[in-house]
């Protein structure tokens, strides 16, 4: 689970949203309430903008244009805060700033503050409440000396990424000033800086201090970085040895007591940061956890506490290390729907061995509610198996309360969050109920969405798994009481929520998917047309083929759905300008618009935007076909293919010789490179060279085309199914973005040019059909989903895939099918909220749908045509 999608979901309960649209209300006060400081009168000679959760205030010219003189980069301040001390903070950072010129920005509202130092917060924005742009070291050191004589000591949370100034709350770091952007070593755009040769490299936000090589700390700061280095833990009885997880509120490690040489769990504690709901920060919370397992020493259920210290700021508690495997890791070995065909046998087993492992997680909880204590954040990562995978122990108890208080639930896993009525020991019943659920399908983060979803689950659960009706039944009754009423029992077994077309009901599912996806238009809106991932919300995000416009416009021409005229003219208007700091790639950015938008008609509008894309560094683009140099060679060739455009052809050229060139070198340095797949791997430039020697005929290009595709391959790994998988190192991928699936699309293609003397990539192939055939996948999207295997099974040439392949995994988009104004839609990445974009959400279904069910004319993915012989130069025909 990535707990960075929570914060997205705040703000509206069917679509991933920024924070900042945040609008409810809690305690009968507005959430969104500015501090009076954000209020102020703009000053003369200055200007104010909003940037994502920040303000920014910058002195500028009579034309508005920002004063010449202020660096691009250089040591920043940063200015913490806490909620008591935040007003006060910025109206001193202002009064200081504006007299003497010096540009800031802060973040203007409470709620923002809180969501920057809540819990699962990114850790290198932890902290950050004012950033102060000092135009070189002179002023840097007056500012410091200057701010901490008004502010020096207010208590804030410690800036992972910074170093701190005496006490606090003021911290230093050398980072860009002015938004400059390069792409980092596996090709993404991220914010970068320039080195002492006057290259763009990355601007690294890691949460730990650090210097860039060419620059020097300043003296003054010297004795700040010695003081730093001065705390450690070396003196305690403990010795750390492997650190088991990261949040905002600090770190959980595993160690050893060198007193007995006992194994112990050291969990850490930081002032002011890893806010819950409740404002609680993560000391408070630790003291919670210390608290209840306290009162729970003995039960063995929960670890036993061992000791409770500080460490600077920070405090420490030391807790006996459990042996045991979390209830989550049991997924990928055991769960019998990960195979094409289950086997009786094994559905029975796993169904033995859930229902005695609920039991176990049951008989837990209750002795803990014996007790007097309310767990509150029940969920299976909390949930520790043990060998005999008998017995359980409850962990990470620092949501606990006593029952006492009745109170609601503060910190929670999405898929188990109870809903707001429900306080004290029913947050723990309604966590069981999901469990029941999830142990099944763990797909419940759904109930977020709508927890009357709750019944349709137990209808799949119940024609998959041998397990007695009255154990589904009392969860979702226990799940949607007091929500909308679920009556399974009247559904046929695998169908749709009621009142929705089946996903196998073509067109009327297309039709409904169309309604849903115009429904959730938003035309006056400048950051997004469509709702989807949160990716859309960084730059580029809401115009790209992913996540953004040209996404969802691609599928709804491919899928013979009505011309949305409206939602052109915003992809235009939206790219003229283009936007400072869109990528350039064919998923993420400007190649993938301009593609879109010759597609659909609109030519001279992609000639300029690949004009735009030209005139930016493009040859520094990693590999892969989402953004980097394959995906932008292929558009640019097309566009070339369509409009005669030497300068077109001959860039699509030299990104494929720069790509040659590149496999060359990784080949000689193995292990340099670790992503593989359609989307970042070597497969994206295997499609680029199959392209081009389709329209050219050099045998060469297939020569590399091959070479490509067995880089990809010798990162795959055989899973014990016997499917062929990407290998992540820390899970296998069979997916068509970045897993095996998107290999195999592309072996089809070269197979249908080389099918003689390749019986290694023939096997290959047939092995990621098993990795597709899956009874069982997490999510429903394109790239990362059961909708990419749709797609997959529909277009490929390779012997074996029968019509009931393809249906049963049609008819499985119903597991997690949801209504939207009464039409079909899905849920996007995490399954926390609904998406509409190509990647993640309905446009991507609506497309697989349209691949598998679309008749004479199935739709395709840019440059991945259906695959028709002789194949030579269907390309052209279809993509043009």
């Amino acid at each position: 689970m990535e707990k960075r999608y929570e914060v997205y979901c705040l703000a509206d309960t069917h679509f991933y949203e920024i924070p900042d649209r945040l609008s409810a209300t809690a305690g009968g006060r507005r959430r969104t309430g500015l501090y009076e400081t954000a209020q102020r009168p703009v000053p003369d000679g200055w200007k104010s903008t909003r940037s994502g959760d920040w303000l920014n205030l910058t002195p500028v010219d009579a034309d508005g244009t920002p004063r010449p003189g202020r660096p691009a980069q250089g040591w920043k301040i940063h200015v913490s805060a806490t909620a008591a001390s935040a007003e006060k903070t910025a109206a001193a950072v202002w009064d200081h700033c504006v007299p003497r010129g010096i540009p800031f920005k802060f973040v203007p509202a409470p709620h923002l503050l809180h969501l920057r130092n809540g819990k699962y917060a990114p850790r290198d924005g932890g902290g950050k409440f004012v950033t102060v742009y000092p135009a070189d070291e002179d002023e840097l050191h007056t500012v410091l000396t200057e701010l901490h004589e008004i502010v020096g000591g207010a208590p804030g949370p410690y800036v992972l990424t910074d170093l701190r100034w005496h006490e606090g709350p003021l911290y230093v770091r050398y980072g860009a000033f002015a938004p400059r952007y390069c792409t980092d070593a596996e090709g993404t755009l991220v914010p970068a800086l320039e080195d002492a040769s006057g290259t763009l490299v990355p601007d690294r936000r890691d949460p730990t201090f650090r210097v860039p090589e060419w620059v020097t700390l300043p003296a003054f700061l010297e004795p700040h970085l010695a003081a730093r280095n001065a705390t450690t833990v070396g003196e305690l009885p403990y010795r750390i040895e492997k650190a088991l997880h990261f949040s905002n509120g600090g770190g959980v490690y595993r160690g050893t007591d060198t007193r007995d040489g006992s194994a112990v769990v050291l969990k850490e504690g930081r002032p002011h940061a890893g806010l819950a709901a409740d404002g609680a920060d993560a000391i408070a919370r630790l003291e919670r956890e210390r608290d209840a397992l306290e009162k729970l020493a003995g039960l063995g259920v929960a670890p036993a506490p061992r000791d409770w210290f500080a460490v600077g700021d920070h405090r420490f508690l030391v807790m006996d290390f459990v042996e045991g495997r979390p209830l989550n890791s049991f997924f990928a070995e055991r769960h019998p729907l990960l195979v094409p065909e289950p086997d009786p046998a094994a559905l029975a087993d796993y169904t033995a061995w859930a229902l005695r492992v609920h039991r176990a997680v049951e008989e837990a909880v209750e002795a803990v509610h014996a007790r007097g204590v309310v767990f509150n954040d029940l969920h299976m990562f909390n949930i520790l198996v043990a060998p005999d995978e008998r017995s359980v122990t409850l962990i990470d108890f620092e949501a606990a309360a006593p029952v006492t208080e009745a109170g609601r639930q503060i910190v929670a896993h999405p898929g188990f969050v109870a809903p707001p009525d429900r306080t004290g020991t029913d947050v723990d019943r309604y966590a069981l109920a999901c469990l029941r659920l999830a142990l099944f399908l763990p797909v419940t983060t759904l109930f977020g969405i709508d927890r009357a979803k709750a019944g349709h689950l137990a209808g799949i659960i119940a024609e998959h798994f041998p397990v007695p009706r009255e154990f589904l039944d009392e969860a979702v009754a226990e799940i949607t009481r007091d929500a909308a009423p679920a009556t399974p029992e009247k559904r046929l077994p695998g169908a749709g929520p009621a009142g929705l077309p089946d996903p196998g009901d073509w067109p009327a599912a297309r039709d409904s998917m169309v309604r849903a996806i115009l429904a959730s238009a938003t035309p006056d809106r400048d950051d997004r047309l469509f709702p989807g991932d949160i990716a859309q919300f960084t730059d580029g995000g809401g115009l790209g083929l992913a996540h953004g416009a040209a996404g969802v416009l691609h599928a709804l021409a491919e899928t013979g759905a009505e011309r949305y005229e409206q939602g052109e003219r915003w992809l235009l208007e939206h790219t003229d300008p283009v936007p400072h700091g869109t990528p350039l790639g064919l998923y993420d950015g400007l190649a993938g618009i301009a593609h879109t938008l010759h597609r659909l008609g609109h030519t001279q509008r992609a000639l300029d935007l690949a004009g735009s894309l030209l005139a930016e560094n493009w040859r520094r683009l990693g590999p892969g076909l989402h953004g980097g140099l394959a995906g932008v060679g292929l558009a640019l060739d097309d566009l070339a293919e369509a409009t005669g455009e030497k300068a077109l052809r001959d860039a699509a050229l030299e990104a494929a010789r720069l790509l040659a060139d590149r496999l060359v070198t990784d080949a000689a340095t193995p292990g340099g490179r670790r992503r593989a797949g359609l989307m970042r791997g070597t497969t994206g430039p295997a499609l680029l060279f199959l392209r081009l020697h389709e329209r050219t005929g050099a045998p060469g290009l297939l020569d590399l085309a091959g070479a490509a595709l067995r880089d990809d391959l010798g990162r795959c790994v055989r899973t014990p199914i016997g499917s062929l998988d990407v290998d992540e190192g820390w899970r296998t991928m069979p997916y068509l973005g970045d897993g095996s699936v998107g290999i195999g699309a592309v072996l089809d293609d070269y197979l249908a040019h080389r099918p003689d003397g390749a019986d290694d990539l023939t096997e290959a192939r047939d092995r990621i059909l098993t990795a597709a055939r899956s009874r069982f996948y997490a999510q429903p999207g394109l790239l990362q989903g059961r909708a990419g295997m749709i797609w997959h099974l529909a277009r490929t040439t390779a012997p074996g895939v029968t019509r009931e392949d393809i249906d049963r995994q049609v008819s499985a988009l119903s597991w997690y099918a949801m209504p939207y104004r009464g039409e079909l839609a899905f849920p996007g990445h995490q399954m926390m909220r609904l998406s509409m974009d190509l990647a993640t959400g309905t446009a991507g279904v609506l497309l697989a749908l349209g691949a598998a069910l679309g008749g004479d004319r199935p739709a395709p993915l840019p440059f991945l045509p259906p695959l028709r012989a002789p194949q030579s130069r269907l390309h052209h025909v279809v993509e043009s």
